[in-house]
């Protein structure tokens, strides 16, 4: 399965989450020009790990 990025909003909660440098640069980098926040990024990451986890 191929993860692919989707723009859509749902309700939410906030949780503090600290992530390391490299770890946030490197997702910043590949949500450029796309119409999506860095944490629908992390949420769809996630939730793409937990379909797919075994």
């Amino acid at each position: 399965m191929t993860f692919i990025i989707n723009a859509d909003k749902k309700e939410t909660e906030n949780k503090t989450i600290r992530f390391p440098l490299e770890l946030i640069n490197k997702i910043e980098n590949q949500i450029i020009g796309k119409d999506i926040s860095f944490s629908k990024f992390v949420i769809q990451a996630c939730e793409y790990a937990l379909k797919n986890i075994k």
